[in-house]
């Protein structure tokens, strides 16, 4: 099958573990020559990098899900879930939400946060380095956004293992087609997060001075926009917002970075020549293995998308998949996309999204990348992979779930 007719012939609700295992082909496929996909079942896919920026930034977009969820998760606690939170909200809502979290993400806040990470990272890697092979998914990426979060939300330490699992099941409900008995898990995952939740948030208004743990979930418990504070659903559900946020992407950005070094040995060398492009090195991973793949939009009026002389109009009550991974790899803005360069400049990725609805927890995620992947390339000069490493299937998230190494 040629390239476009591929391009032609995607579908959404028909995405195959090719796709899954490597959707670049297909982006590239379409970006070239079917840039605004019209979908089977009406909705659009955008895979040029100014189309998707028009898309995160033109007023006439919404990010607003009430309705468009609804025939997926019914009225369960999926469903209660993303439209309660931060992300499928616009303003004013969005607006008073944001405002709140925010307190999270302030420059003190981040410094306050830097030796702490800096703290896990290196108890993390001195128990990995007497072990010779381990994997670098499920014992190093997933373990700092895990402390990071719990930390922030003072959930106690026995019930941190379970944080991974939930995010998992209540993120995976989000891609394109998901099996019932995985929207199930989902419902019960949100269900049980909530619960446990709740019980924190009764204990913190009996002792709002609970020093440094659980400080976010005071926060928002306590915290107040123009005499508004977050209503009992708003709360508990914004704090799982910021556990599915904070915690896969930032894994994901580790995982993938540490994956994309080993197969492009040439610029792990370059990186241990020379540590301070870890700040660039970060940048780029984010651009060539974005861990948000594939964002959403739904038109409110009628919105140009195209290249000139090819422009389609999308109408208004379109629903618009906007593929920040295909964007991120547009050779119209970035030079020799598909290789990878530690030291790209400019890099204007967006694997973070723009506008008003950029992740509030951006500066957080690069801290983290920097630290984890710069101390760990440093820690093992011979690091190499020990075995397959796998992605862990999902269309809208990229990240790895199983990377084998040995370091000695």
């Amino acid at each position: 099958m040629s390239d476009k007719q591929a391009a032609l012939d995607f579908d959404i609700k028909k995405i195959d573990q090719d796709f899954l295992d490597n959707p670049f082909p297909v982006y590239k496929a379409m970006r070239e020559n079917d840039p605004v996909h019209l979908n089977p079942d009406g909705s659009y896919f955008l895979t040029r990098y100014e189309d998707v920026v028009l898309s995160l930034r033109h007023p006439g977009m919404s990010s607003d899900k009430k309705v468009d969820f609804k025939p997926k998760f019914g009225d369960g606690p999926l469903y209660v879930h993303h439209t309660s939170s931060l992300v499928f909200n616009d303003p004013p809502v969005h607006t008073r939400v944001r405002k709140l979290l925010s307190e999270a993400f302030t420059p003190r806040k981040l410094a306050e946060l830097e030796p702490v990470i800096e703290g896990i990272i290196d108890r993390l890697l001195d128990r990995l380095a007497g072990q010779g092979e381990f994997d670098v998914v499920s014992d190093y990426a997933l373990a700092l956004p895990t402390e990071i979060i719990a930390d922030m939300l003072g959930v106690p330490e026995e019930h941190r293992h379970k944080l991974h699992n939930y995010s998992n099941l209540i993120l995976g409900a989000l891609d394109p087609v998901v099996p019932p008995e995985k929207i199930a898990e989902g419902h019960a995952a949100v269900e049980e997060f909530g619960a446990l939740l709740e019980e924190l948030i009764a204990d913190r208004r009996k002792t709002p001075k609970g020093g440094e743990m659980g400080e976010v979930l005071a926060a928002l418990i306590f915290g107040e926009v123009d005499g508004e504070k977050l209503t009992p659903v708003e709360l508990v559900q914004n704090c799982i917002f910021l556990l599915n946020a904070g915690h896969e992407t930032t894994a994901n950005l580790v995982g993938n970075g540490i994956s994309i070094l080993l197969d492009a040995p040439d610029q792990m060398q370059r990186l241990r020549g020379d540590p301070s492009l870890i700040k660039t090195a970060v940048e780029e991973f984010l651009r060539y293995q974005s861990p948000l793949q594939i964002g959403n939009r739904k038109a409110t009026e009628d919105v140009e998308f195209g290249p000139e002389g090819s422009k389609v109009v999308i109408p208004a009550g379109s629903f618009i998949h906007t593929s920040i991974g295909a964007a991120n790899r547009d050779p119209e803005t970035f030079e020799n996309p598909e290789a990878v360069d530690i030291g790209r400049r400019p890099n204007p990725q967006i694997a973070f999204g723009m506008g008003k609805h950029i992740c509030m927890g951006n500066t957080l995620g690069r801290i983290e990348g920097h630290v984890a992947v710069g101390k760990f390339v440093e820690r093992f000069p011979n690091l190499r992979a020990a075995g397959e490493k796998r992605f862990h299937g999902r269309a809208r998230f990229r990240g790895l779930d199983v990377l084998p190494v040995a370091v000695s």
